[in-house]
């Protein structure tokens, strides 16, 4: 934006902005390190006045390009957004002193870490409801004095990841511990373990469910293991997501023994469409309709990969939509 329109006419856009523009709800900010720092030096202060100038911001989000160090106290001006300040999300953020402005702010429900300098985990005095995490490797130890940080306050956890969460006892003994009140969790790249079964099943306010990429057991355990999470999943679950699971793997490959060892009263349930394109998963999904009748929908990646008569023979007793129509995000 800054060569395309020159600093001088932003500075003037923010200022007429701060002038007849001040119930702005939701900011976005880019923080590009190949811009000259003279150049973010001389738009600093008509952006703190324009923060300073709103009256409802709720939702902050910084995209820092993991090389931007310097915020010549832009983010320090959220002070100003103590009161109404409700969700954050730093998006590839090196740390910086300023960050911990965000502590003042009462109100913060929603924090979402994305990629960002670990030492930004840190400095943060949580008291939020809902938590999303993603590092490509995360830091267990650091997650934990999160978890016992917020505590019960926790109701809506994400934590991403993009390869095999080390050290994954830790992570669900401090949910167990720590969080009892979640009712939407969505983790990824963990193992169908007994600890966590055990999670899922302490969990008694849980709605929504999403396991992404679990990865193998013992192939001798693999039927087991999937009856028992079937039967563990708690009466309050209503949305079940596990469309993204691994290509012949646990859930995806023994979904008709899920669903025939199923109780809880799913109303949405995400799956793949290799899942229905099997006469067996198939029947097994009619028997879960016919026998518990809660369930609305049926999210489907790759929906137009279901064969034409399958697709006719199950919406007789359920709706089928693409995945991304009914995905709940966290």
């Amino acid at each position: 934006m800054i060569p395309k329109f020159g600093v001088e006419n932003i500075v003037k856009l923010l200022s007429v902005l701060a002038k007849n523009t001040t119930k702005i709800s939701s900011l976005r900010l880019v923080f590009y390190s190949g811009y000259e720092s003279k150049l973010i030096h001389t738009l600093s202060p008509a952006l703190i006045h324009f923060i300073k100038s709103q009256e409802q911001l709720r939702k902050f989000i910084l995209d820092g390009d993991k090389y931007s160090t310097e915020f010549y106290g832009i983010i320090s001006a959220l002070e100003s957004q103590k009161n109404t300040l409700q969700e954050v999300i730093l998006d590839s953020c090196v740390f910086s002193a300023e960050f911990e402005v965000l502590n003042n702010c009462k109100n913060l429900e929603t924090l979402r870490i994305l990629d960002c300098d670990r030492e930004l985990l840190n400095i943060l005095d949580y008291n939020i409801s809902t938590l999303e995490i993603y590092y490509f490797q995360i830091d267990v130890s650091i997650i934990v004095q999160i978890l016992e940080k917020i505590g019960i306050l926790l109701q809506r956890l994400k934590v991403e990841t993009g390869t095999v969460i080390r050290e994954e006892s830790l992570l669900l003994e401090a949910l167990k511990s720590f969080c009892p009140n979640i009712t939407y969790l969505l983790i990824m790249n963990i193992g169908l373990s007994t600890q966590l079964l055990e999670l899922i099943g302490d969990l008694q306010k849980l709605q929504f469910l999403s396991l992404v990429q679990i990865y193998h057991t013992p192939k001798e355990e693999r039927k087991i293991r999937v009856m028992q999470f079937a039967k563990i999943l708690p009466l309050t679950l209503q949305y079940l997501d596990i469309a993204f699971d691994k290509a012949d793997n646990l859930l995806d490959s023994f979904i008709d023994i899920l669903l025939d060892h199923c109780n809880a009263p799913l109303k949405k349930l995400l799956i793949s469409s290799s899942n229905l394109n099997n006469e067996r998963n198939t029947k097994a999904l009619i028997r879960y309709c016919t026998r518990i009748r809660t369930l609305n929908y049926v999210g489907i990646v790759k929906y137009h990969d279901l064969g034409y008569d399958i697709r006719n023979e199950l919406e007789k007793y359920v709706t089928l939509v693409p995945y991304k129509h009914i995905v709940v995000n966290c």
